[in-house]
């Protein structure tokens, strides 16, 4: 898919990982560890602007809202990993509400905006054999 699309492959390849369900959903601090995260989504935790969702290879696109449902806001471990959220910090093109446990994806993460120490082009390399 990331080959498919316009741009350098590694940084698409980058940019679609970061915008799955279950990434966006750690990013946004509703979870303290990725693993954490996709067992919260796949237990049914959240709506995507409006509706239950429990894949958590979604691909989210700009505008995406996810919101933690109303009878799982009361879980002590989200409301643990959101007061650690404030410590780890949110990337720039994610927004949160804290207070009425929402998170907006305000764009596409660009390879500037994700930190993590990746060397993409030797994936790409590796998965063009």
């Amino acid at each position: 898919m990331a080959d498919r699309m316009k741009g350098v492959t590694g940084e698409n390849l980058l940019s679609l990982l970061e915008r799955r369900f279950d990434n966006v959903a750690y990013r946004l601090g509703f979870a303290t560890s990725r693993s954490e995260s996709r067992q919260l989504v796949r237990h049914g935790h959240f709506n995507i602007n409006g509706r239950k969702a429990d894949i958590p290879s979604i691909q989210l696109k700009a505008g995406d809202v996810v919101e933690l449902r109303e009878k799982s806001r009361k879980i002590v471990a989200i409301n643990d990993a959101l007061e650690a959220v404030v410590r780890r910090g949110i990337p720039q093109w994610l927004e949160l509400e804290r207070d009425s446990f929402k998170g907006t994806l305000k764009g596409v993460p660009t390879r500037e905006d994700i930190t993590t120490p990746i060397q993409e082009q030797l994936i790409v390399e590796l998965y063009s054999k």
